[in-house]
């Protein structure tokens, strides 16, 4: 070896430094955030209001229905909010966000999102899609479409289109 760090190839060619140390072998993942797509993060579906389907998107999108009671101490403690996007819904939704924000919550739930289902089909006003912006700019926010077949009985057509952000995050399938 040389002063420049190389060592000699085969028929006198410097080679790269990697020749003397060997392969580099892959570090570990840090701890954190990441979740093994083997076995999907479990939630706990909170309803904000009487009526607001989470017991629908358990069914559908899996994890564990609360009703409108706190998680219990074996529950998921990741939770995610659930509210009908009609001002009722969203003012409970606000609410219940203030709670966590405040540190009222009980101790050890983690609130991952806040998901809204439609309740009616097509556009909001104006007023209330301000409301839901208002919401977004402290939480994540998911968006449920109005789907007739939810309201017929039918749950097992499959996850709405839109919803595939939703569906990664609850590590539900298509």
């Amino acid at each position: 070896m040389g002063t420049t760090g190389t060592t000699q190839a085969p028929a006198g060619r410097p080679g790269p430094e990697i020749w003397l140390r060997g392969p580099v072998a892959v570090p570990e993942p840090p701890p954190g955030p990441y979740r093994s797509a083997a076995a999907p993060r479990r939630f706990s579906w909170l309803a904000t209001h009487g009526g607001a389907g989470a017991s629908t998107l358990a069914a559908v999108y899996g994890g564990h229905d609360c009703g409108r009671d706190w998680p219990a101490p074996g529950d998921p403690p990741s939770v995610l909010l659930v509210a009908r996007t009609h001002a009722t819904g969203l003012e409970s939704a606000l609410r219940a966000l203030e709670v966590f924000r405040r540190g009222e919550a009980p101790q050890g739930l983690d609130l991952d999102a806040v998901v809204l289902v439609a309740d009616a089909p097509g556009r909001l006003p104006r007023p209330l899609a301000q409301r839901i912006r208002l919401l977004e700019s402290a939480v994540d926010v998911h968006r449920v479409p109005w789907v007739t077949e939810w309201r017929l009985g039918d749950l097992g057509g499959g996850l709405p289109r839109e919803k595939e952000a939703l569906a990664r995050l609850t590590g539900a399938r298509r």
